[in-house]
């Protein structure tokens, strides 16, 4: 006899129907499992056994198939333990085959039958919804998660013998509910603040204008200035996440079993800060079974590289495709996937290699030979990527002592708000959302300097040895400062700050 179950995996970070099929046919006692399987679904065979067992289920001892479909595309995962299962017992008799095909199962099973969590509940529950499916059925511990998506039914299972008698129309199972908005705007808060960071009034400017453009940003500063502590807080200024955009995040950190625990929603924008010894793959992501990478965790929000010169070159060099498209192809020999990589850039660096060229109270040790070398270990074309450098220099002692505090980040963000607003209007219809990512034709339309800014900027590329590259970066950036002042025309003084902003071009001359 032949049973169908639905079920669910997750490819890039989609999900797809799967098709479970259990045929049970007379013959030597046989467990196959066909339809392209991991290592993890190979041995589904002996939890599925146990589970079915020690449920109080006769298992049979027949020739039993079981086809994954479509067979073209490999699964992984433990999720595919309860569809199998279900799809057993339905195959001899004991389940109502009609309503097995209403929802779509996951979950993983331990030996006595108990469901376990499973990874990409958020994706699964989307698909339910595309496929016109009645719901998901799932572990308790994603059923919130799976809940988040509006016109799914969320029935949430403890054990196998639960959902046998639910199919058996013996037991009710009362769907998941959350209050989505509710959730959505309690996981918004951030519990950390600008007003924390004391002093560096200029490099608090700089983030306020990254962030009201969009700019990616590198920090140049001695060890102990607080690069890092301004970086961790960036994302408090960000403006706030849209649903749509807090379902992609969610769906990225879903897939990856990353999502925190008793959490449905990732609404706050995400911050990743990975070791200078990250590989490329586990920056940009890939792998024998492709997994997405630092970038995407970062997508729709910060990506941080601390002591950017120690990354590996060909590590760094693997960013400039998300940096300029948004998004990470990787490609294997059986299929493609595409990640979504959508963030800022922010990276900080030590002025030299013993980090205190430049100090007043320490003195550097480093030649300039060394210096050059440590400084040119960023690419041209990566620097080319970066809008703004700002210097961070050390804090005085009458800053640290100063307990009135600097502004908050909700004040900041106000003035974020109104300047993406601005930017949203301007570039309507055109798939363009900020300032950074303007074309250079739209530089040249855009940013339209005075006369006075004009002669400014032609001092800066004649006089201060500014490369090419920084004017594009300089007009870009001057267009965020003038809409942060709510000014249509790019005036001197927005040109001068932004010339401010390429520290590293002037010092590389």
């Amino acid at each position: 006899m032949i049973a169908k179950v639905l079920s669910s995996a997750v490819l890039g970070v989609d999900a797809y129907l799967v098709e479970v099929e259990v045929d049970i046919a007379l013959g030597f006692p046989q467990y196959a499992t066909v339809g392209l399987p991991e290592g993890a679904v190979k041995e589904s065979k002996e939890r599925v056994r146990a589970a079915i067992k020690n449920c109080g289920y006769e298992f049979p001892q027949r020739r039993i198939t079981v086809n994954l479909a479509p067979a073209d595309i490999r699964k992984e995962g433990s999720a595919f333990d309860l569809p199998i299962s279900l799809g057993i017992l339905a195959a001899t008799g004991l389940i109502d085959h009609e309503k097995l095909t209403d929802y779509i199962i996951l979950g993983e099973l331990s030996l006595d039958g108990k469901i376990k969590s499973i990874k990409g509940a958020l994706p699964s529950s989307i698909c339910a919804r595309d496929s016109k499916l009645k719901g998901i059925i799932l572990p308790k511990e994603n059923a919130e998660e799976a809940a988040v998506v509006d016109g799914v039914e969320v029935l949430a299972a403890d054990s196998l013998q639960d959902l046998v008698e639910f199919f058996e129309n013996k037991r009710e199972i009362s769907p998941t509910t959350i209050d989505v908005n509710g959730i959505f705007n309690q996981a918004k808060e951030y519990q950390i603040d600008f007003h924390e960071v004391k002093g560096q009034e200029h490099v608090k400017r700089a983030l306020e204008v990254a962030a009201s453009g969009g700019h990616n940003l590198l920090m140049i500063g001695s060890p102990g200035t607080g690069k890092t502590m301004l970086a961790r807080r960036l994302p408090s200024i960000l403006p706030d996440m849209s649903f749509e955009e807090a379902l992609e995040t969610t769906k990225i950190y879903s897939v990856t079993g990353l999502l925190k625990e008793h959490s449905s929603l990732y609404a706050t924008r995400p911050f990743r800060s990975p070791h200078h010894t990250v590989s490329d793959a586990g920056l940009i992501g890939g792998g024998a079974i492709p997994k997405p990478g630092e970038v995407s965790l970062a997508h729709n929000g910060i990506l941080f590289l601390d002591e950017l010169p120690e990354f590996k070159k060909n590590v760094l060099e693997v960013m400039r495709q998300p940096l300029e498209d948004g998004m990470v192809t990787i490609s294997r020999a059986v299929t493609s996937i595409t990640y979504p990589a959508s963030f800022m850039l922010m990276a900080a660096m030590n002025p030299c290699p013993c980090g205190y060229y430049g100090d007043p109270k320490k003195d550097c040790s480093c030649t300039p030979i060394q210096i050059h070398k440590y400084r040119t270990k960023v690419s041209g074309p990566l620097l080319d990527r970066i809008d703004i450098h700002v210097e961070v220099p050390p804090v005085k002692y009458k800053e640290l002592a100063d307990d009135s505090g600097g502004e908050t980040s909700s004040k900041v963000k106000e003035r974020v708000n109104r300047a993406r607003d601005i930017q949203r209007e301007r570039f309507k219809g055109t798939g363009i959302h900020s300032n950074s990512q303007m074309t250079p034709s739209q530089v040249r339309k855009q940013t339209q300097p005075d006369s006075e800014g004009l002669k400014l900027l032609e001092t800066a590329i004649n006089k201060l040895g500014l490369s090419a590259r920084a004017y594009d970066r300089i007009l870009k950036v001057s267009r965020t400062i003038a809409d942060l002042d709510e000014s249509e025309t790019v005036l001197s003084h927005h040109i001068s700050e932004a010339i401010q902003y390429r520290s590293l071009d002037r010092s590389l001359v």
